[in-house]
């Protein structure tokens, strides 16, 4: 465990450092407001904490370089971080230029999954499909499956890397599976790079979420998707015990993501797939559930709504990673499992698209809150505040709490209606676009 603390701590110091001297690097690494349609924070930020994951990583391959006797673990893991740069390095130069393109930051995925093949042997050769594992056992096929299929969740992790604390969660749950399998099969190299990840990520999640001070910006995303991609790879690759399908079912909701995201801009929008819009699930969770329910101009409302949409991923996530860690050696469970996910996924879209949201996914002081908007919008000048007081019930009768003893509500007491009229039009006109 001392790994995990090592990782942590340096990267929550650099990440306190990047925060607290961003005036120094802001003209190259400030992430701003309007950049985008898919900027949902509310003052320019810098998007440069891969830097500090980074930093995270190499204290956690010093500690194990110094405390553990192992010496092909300690030399994968370095053949690992040194795997890792080129796509990196592709996302930071993108974080401080804007000006590489996803064409090329592509490229140098591949490039790092290539490295990935030479030093670690990390290619994928059977899939558990017969037509698929007949092809794969030629070792071009194999090579430039696994080329493309690394770089395709590299950019996977990417797309998902919308709101403060959904990649850092996904990823925190995704890596806790393989740590612990890893740990079952006695994988000293799998599970040091597991927890040496998942440290450096929690120490950025502490200044990332709830409240944005510093993104992972591209480099810190490709860093992630590169890593994540790689451990699925190697897990399967070195221990036959363990069905394909388990790094498919914890890396299936970025890859659903993306293919459902160019089916929908390519065929059913007629518009290029690598175009960049609004319309991505997490998108929609923010716009239908959290911005409109929650109305208000104030800066910092948005950053509120910002980081209530990860936790609906973070459930998800949680319980994918729990049946594969429960079936992970059962193909028919993880199979199963990955195809319920696709139809979960693919109705949930649907439902909130058609203005239909399942009432499990709204809190109920949420639809309280709802209700009295749509009441208040009827009455020109009207106001309407917020009751948080707890209520009890006893049969049929409901105790509320007095105000003067509840907790006083100090961010957001009123909500006019006007904030309420702008919200709601701004978010219709901007999904009609």
């Amino acid at each position: 465990m001392l790994i995990l603390l090592f990782g942590m701590s340096v990267a929550f110091s650099a990440c306190y450092l990047l925060v607290r001297f961003n005036s120094l690097h802001a003209h190259l690494s400030s992430d701003h407001s309007d950049a985008g349609p898919q900027k949902f924070h509310s003052q320019p930020t810098p998007r440069i904490g891969g830097l500090a994951v980074v930093l995270g990583l190499f204290t956690a391959y010093l500690y194990v370089r110094v405390r553990n006797q192992d010496v092909d673990a300690i030399t994968q893991f370095g053949y690992l971080l040194l795997a890792a740069i080129p796509a990196f390095l592709g996302g930071l130069v993108e974080d401080l230029t804007k000006r590489v393109s996803v064409s090329k930051r592509l490229v140098l995925s591949m490039v790092s999954a290539g490295i990935g093949v030479w030093l670690l042997g990390a290619v994928v050769s059977h899939l558990n499909f017969f037509m698929l594992d007949w092809l794969l056992q030629w070792p071009v096929v194999a090579v430039l499956f696994t080329l493309f299929a690394v770089g395709g969740v590299v950019n996977a992790v990417n797309i998902i890397d919308g709101f403060n604390g959904i990649v850092s969660g996904f990823s925190g749950f995704m890596l806790l599976a393989i740590a612990f399998v890893s740990f079952q099969l006695n994988d000293v190299f799998l599970l040091n790079a597991s927890l040496a990840m998942l440290g450096a990520l929690l120490g950025f999640l502490l200044w990332n979420y709830p409240h944005g001070k510093i993104f992972l910006g591209d480099g810190g995303s490709y860093l992630v998707g590169f890593w994540l991609a790689e451990l699925a790879v190697l897990i399967v690759a070195r221990h036959p015990s363990v069905s394909p399908w388990f790094a498919a079912l914890l890396l299936v909701h970025p890859v659903c993501e993306t293919m459902f995201s160019i089916y929908r801009r390519k065929f059913l929008q007629g518009k290029s797939p690598w175009q960049p819009d609004g319309l991505h699930l997490h998108t929609l969770i923010y716009r239908r559930l959290n911005h409109i329910q929650w109305a208000s101009s104030d800066p910092r409302h948005k950053v509120h709504c910002n980081s209530m949409t990860a936790p609906y991923f973070w459930r998800a996530k949680f319980a994918t990673a729990l049946l594969a860690v429960v079936f992970w050696n059962n193909h028919i469970g993880l199979i199963v499992s990955t195809l319920l996910f696709i139809v979960f996924y693919v109705w949930l879209y649907w439902r909130i698209v058609q203005f239909k949201t399942p009432r499990w996914m709204v809190k109920r002081d949420r639809r309280k809150y709802r209700a009295v908007t749509r009441e208040t919008v009827c009455v020109p000048g009207a106001e309407a505040m917020r009751d948080r007081r707890r209520v009890y019930r006893m049969g049929f009768l409901r105790l509320r709490v007095p105000r003067w003893l509840g907790k006083r509500n100090r961010r957001y007491t009123r909500v006019r209606t006007d904030d309420v009229l702008q919200v709601a039009a701004s978010a219709d006109q901007s999904e009609r676009n």
